[in-house]
C-alpha cells in the first residue's frame, strides 16, 4: 500500500505542477480550454491520495505528523482555486486567482512528498 501511496503522490505532484504551468500560460493570455479539467484531475488525484493516506494511518509507519498537516493544508488553496477563481469574469482574471492557488498547492504537495520520501 505504501508503494501505491507514493506512486499516486508522484502523480499528484506532477498534476499540480502541470496545472501551475498551465495557469502561468493562461495569465499571459493564452487560451487553454482544458485547464479546468486538468485542475479537477489534480484535485481528484489529491483526494485519492488522502483516501490512501488515511488507510495507512493505522499501520506501523514512521511518518512525522508534519506530513499529514502539510498534506491536509493543501485543501485550502485547492478550495480557493475551485471556489473563487471561476467567479472571475475573464480567463486572465481567473488565472490571477488560480495561479497562486495552484503554486501554493504544488509547494505543499512537494513538501509532503519530500517528507514521505525521507521516511522510506
Amino acid at each position: 500500500m505504501n508503494t501505491v501511496h507514493m506512486t499516486v503522490g508522484s502523480l499528484v505532484l506532477l498534476a499540480f505542477l502541470a496545472s501551475t504551468i498551465v495557469n502561468i500560460l493562461r495569465l499571459t493570455g493564452r487560451q487553454i480550454s482544458w485547464a479546468r479539467q486538468l485542475s479537477f484531475l489534480a484535485s481528484g488525484l489529491l483526494f485519492l491520495q488522502y483516501v490512501l493516506g488515511f488507510s495507512l494511518l493505522g499501520g506501523d509507519s514512521s511518518i512525522t505528523p508534519f506530513h499529514y498537516i502539510i498534506a491536509l493544508l493543501a485543501i485550502i488553496p485547492v478550495g480557493v482555486e475551485h471556489a473563487v477563481a471561476p467567479q472571475r469574469t475573464t480567463p486572465t482574471e481567473q488565472a490571477k486567482v488560480a495561479l497562486p492557488a495552484t503554486a501554493v498547492t504544488t509547494i505543499l504537495v512537494l513538501i509532503a512528498y519530500l517528507i514521505g520520501e525521507s521516511a522510506k
